[in-house]
């Protein structure tokens, strides 16, 4: 039996749809990644599937209960931009938090301490969160999360404001996290998804465009692609839009001296594509040969 079960799933606004009739499943122990440009409806599902949102319609079932029981002590929630109180000490913050989420004193304190030394921020217990970096807010943001050892965990874009260093912190610790609880977070960045997830829920504009095992969508979706880029000069431009037209290719996209090949025969494509280059003396800044990726299926979905 799944984890999380979303059936028709729906929020509306002033009479529009921000989440309009979603569905799907996630099993124990799994990583979901929630995927879809700016607006999708991402961060309003998130909000719904922790109990901050009331649905419009649908049902939201936790594991196997009756839809509408109050599951939020089995979850831990991360938003996209969480506030502290930024007098408090990481260690004061983090008892607080165990505290809201029911646990006695001691416990509180004991938990929150060993949390810290997990996330990397035991050194930093006792200075106040105000004097935090960015990376060190995120991580204190999951420690919260996961102060009171959730069954599943929520997290909103939980890098997408960081530096990078911060994001690998952050994303090593997801790593980890993932092996011991079950973990559905929103992205744009598809990188981040095929890192570490297991499941892709692609949304655009409130709905579910394609959903699977990352395995799965890799290979139903992947298509022998050609990559080129030539110097920007009139005979390349023109040879570019040419080959556009050749029997092996099912769809181009060219612009400013690059191109990219969807082609049914990668082998001829390539040799063809070789062998004029060279006869019409067309200088290749690069060629590449290979199958289209997760970010290709992402950006036809959302039409760009």
């Amino acid at each position: 039996m799944p984890l999380l079960e979303v059936e028709d799933l729906r929020k509306s606004y002033g009479g529009r749809l921000s989440v309009d009739g979603i569905s799907f499943s996630a099993e124990s122990g799994r990583c979901v990644a929630l995927l879809g440009p700016n607006g999708a409806g991402k961060t309003t599902t998130l909000r719904m599937l922790a109990g901050l949102l009331q649905p419009t319609g649908g049902s939201i079932t936790f594991d196997g209960a009756p839809p509408g029981m109050d599951h939020r002590r089995q979850l831990g929630y991360l938003p996209q931009s969480p506030a502290f109180y930024s007098w408090m000490s990481g260690l004061e913050y983090m008892i607080f938090a165990a505290e809201l989420s029911g646990m006695g004193g001691k416990e509180a304190k004991a938990m929150s301490g060993a949390v810290l030394e997990r996330v990397g921020l035991s050194t930093a217990a006792r200075r106040r969160i105000g004097g935090y970096s960015g990376g060190m807010k995120q991580r204190l943001g999951l420690a919260q999360a996961l102060v009171h050892r959730p069954r599943l965990l929520l997290l909103d874009e939980p890098v997408s404001a960081l530096d990078p260093i911060g994001r690998r912190e952050v994303m090593e610790l997801l790593r980890d996290i993932r092996e011991e609880t079950t973990v559905i977070f929103s992205t744009h960045v598809l990188h981040d998804a095929e890192e570490i997830c297991d499941d892709v829920i692609l949304m655009n504009r409130g709905t579910i465009a394609v959903q699977g095992t990352l395995s799965r969508l890799r290979t139903e979706y992947s298509l022998p692609v050609i990559r080129l880029t030539t110097a920007k000069e009139d005979t390349a431009v023109r040879w570019l839009e040419e080959l556009g037209r050749k029997s092996f290719v099912e769809e181009a996209k060219i612009s400013d001296g690059q191109a990219v090949f969807n082609v049914n025969d990668i082998e001829l494509a390539r040799r063809t594509i070789l062998q004029e280059a060279a006869g019409l003396d067309i200088p290749l800044l690069q060629f590449e040969a290979g199958s289209s990726t997760l970010e290709d299926l992402f950006m036809k979905v959302v039409g760009v």
